[in-house]
């Protein structure tokens, strides 16, 4: 029987202010929006922030045409993620996970400065496998794959924006972020062992465990920026531009057992890295990203908003390093000692489309749907490595609505559809040697309530 037939793991492991939410997963691991409004317009609203939530994150020079108000947004997340580990296809566990978010704008420092900003979760993804495998030797226990990762990701956004005269306002963001990752890939197997005991040697089955074993949490903390202009050409034309740096974090670190990442099969056999208990470390910064943006309307009652959105996450999760007290193998023989391992991602920069509308039925109702695509960041042949990342999905509708209320109040609600997706890897791509090629499949809906103030 092969003792362990483990990996070449790859993975790094949503956010939530206080709730736990390993679960999101849109453009990438990064939400379309921000705020039950963003969500109705399909994200569009680089060129349209209409409030405290969709301009700090998205535009911070919106926050310059906002009447002094305030926001909070409660959102249920429920995406459905399956994936075969090599032995028939199964689920994650926990489906449901609260997503908050509160934003303001406020006036400052003389005419027409304003300060704003807020706090979010604003991306995360995360899945939780546990697979029994029939054992090779008759008598003994089954085997077990467990695969887990969770990313929380958390954003306080102070900005300030300006408008510089009838067209143009421009803004900034501090982004002051932290996240916690952990995650695990691993095989235990079960093979004749004797345990040492007062009454002399016993015979019984010995657990046998391979793989990459990071499951406590760790935090780091990080600071970025945002850059946002909107120029407004005439009453029908808005264009709108952000720039949003990296987020560069602080390590990830983890205190941990042995880790066993020397494949047991396949064509690197006897290849990898052995770890011994100890101190690893890790640096996941979030990606610089892009967006450029168009709203028109057509009538006072119709607004129109088309984005395009460029994310760099080959920059951050192409290869993902772990530093530990490793040593290498090749053969089956130990090479020598390495300060890292690289876990081969190989995510790639994704192009974001977006399109929303909105229509003013009356003085009180507003209507609102969109559409968003997400190119796809992890190819199918590498599939096997991403398991437990499964950033799959492209295709999401959104339906939305605001009610105002009167008395400076309104209520905005959302809803949104991301079409299940599955990317099949090769055969022989499974990463615990599995007869079966390795696949993942994500779908997702989410339903939020936000509630506004204006002052």
């Amino acid at each position: 029987m092969k003792k362990s037939r483990i990996l070449g793991v790859a993975v790094v492991a949503t956010l939530a202010m206080g709730i736990s939410s390993s679960a999101f997963a849109t453009n990438g691991y990064q939400l379309i929006g921000i705020g039950q409004y963003a969500i109705g317009m399909g994200g569009a609203v680089v060129a349209a922030p209409d409030d405290p939530l969709s301009a700090a994150i998205s535009n911070p020079a919106g926050l310059a045409l906002l009447a002094p108000q305030a926001a909070f947004s409660a959102e249920i997340f429920n995406p459905t993620r399956k994936t075969n580990l090599g032995f028939g296809e199964i689920g994650s566990h926990t489906n449901i996970y609260g997503v908050p978010a509160i934003g303001w704008v406020a006036p400052a420092f003389g005419d027409g400065i304003v300060f704003g900003g807020g706090v979010y979760g604003t991306s995360g993804l995360g899945v939780n496998y546990l697979q029994q495998v029939p054992s090779q030797i008759p008598g003994y226990p089954n085997s077990y794959a467990q695969a887990f990762s969770s990313i929380n990701f958390m954003q306080m956004a102070p900005s300030i924006a300006m408008k510089v005269d009838h067209h143009l306002a421009v803004g900034a963001t501090l982004n002051i972020a932290a996240e916690q990752a952990s995650f695990q890939q691993t095989m235990t197997e079960y093979a004749p062992g004797t345990i040492q005991t007062q009454n002399g040697p016993i015979n019984m089955p010995v657990g046998l465990t391979g793989g990459l074993n990071l499951s406590s949490p760790s935090w780091a903390y990080g600071v970025g920026f945002t850059l946002g202009a909107l120029y407004k050409v005439n009453d029908m034309v808005t264009l709108g531009f952000t720039y949003k740096s990296p987020i560069w974090f602080t390590p990830l670190t983890w205190q941990a057992g042995a880790q066993n990442t020397v494949a047991q099969s396949g064509p690197n056999a006897g290849s990898g890295a052995m770890g011994t208990s100890g101190q690893y470390s890790g640096r996941l910064n979030y990606p610089q990203q892009v967006a450029l943006g168009l709203a028109i309307r057509p009538t006072k009652s119709w607004l129109i908003s088309v984005e395009g959105q460029w994310i760099n996450w080959a920059s951050t999760l192409n290869n993902f390093k772990i530093y530990g007290p490793w040593t290498a193998y090749n053969g089956g023989s130990p090479v020598g000692g390495i300060s890292d391992i690289a876990l081969p991602t190989h995510w790639k920069n994704q192009w974001v489309a977006s399109i929303g509308t909105q229509y003013d039925v009356n003085n009180w109702l507003q209507v609102r749907m969109g559409y968003n695509y997400g190119s796809n960041p992890i190819a199918a042949n590498n599939i096997g490595n991403n398991l437990i990342f499964p950033a799959v999905v492209e295709n999401a509708i959104t339906f939305g609505s605001t009610q105002k209320l009167g008395m400076g109040w309104k209520l905005t609600e959302a809803y949104m559809h991301e079409f299940g997706n599955t990317l099949t890897g090769s055969a022989g791509s499974s990463p615990f040697g599995g007869a079966m090629p390795a696949s993942a499949t994500l779908a997702e809906n989410s339903f939020g309530l936000q509630v506004g103030y204006d002052f």
